[in-house]
């Protein structure tokens, strides 16, 4: 196995973040609920900030080794997780294309705050503690977002 970059873990989150700011950006365009219209347009905007917050720690990573039972382990580890929820641009049109209704979005958008907060929390192992606080803002945003996403499912029920 070649060798994992810690860049590495920032640009799958690059890429978390670019599939959720489509999926909201979708979701504005399947309700007439301008409340939902609203949360939506906002979440999209929240994941647009969060790119780019790790893109800029991806461009002052240090090396960093975790602890490892084997080599390699964190590795295959964390490429195995992020295969498991970073979709390529075909997938997510498919993903896409299932949403037919703000409900959909809705149950899209708390399964993918969802992933986003583990992969998160996983990614705190491999980064430098210095980084700890930025990734640990955007875990709280996230979980925020998780919350408004059930509020508005609680809405259409």
């Amino acid at each position: 196995m070649d060798a994992f970059k810690a860049s590495e873990v920032f640009e799958v989150a690059v890429q978390i973040e670019q599939n959720g700011e489509k999926l909201y950006r979708h979701a504005v365009n399947v309700t007439d609920d301008p409340k939902m219209k609203d949360v939506f347009n906002y979440l999209a905007e929240e994941e647009v900030k969060h790119r780019g917050l790790f893109e800029a720690l991806a461009e002052k990573v240090e090396h960093y080794q975790p602890p490892e039972a084997y080599p390699g382990e964190y590795c295959s580890y964390v490429r195995a997780y992020a295969e498991g929820i970073v979709f390529s641009p075909e997938k997510m049109e498919q993903e896409l294309a299932k949403i037919k209704s703000a409900g959909d979005a809705v149950e899209m958008g708390i399964q993918r705050e969802i992933e986003s907060i583990l992969y998160y929390l996983e990614i705190k192992s491999f980064v430098p503690k210095n980084q700890w606080e930025d990734v640990d803002r955007i875990i709280e945003e996230e979980r925020t977002h998780y919350l408004r996403l059930v509020d508005l499912k609680r809405d259409l029920t």
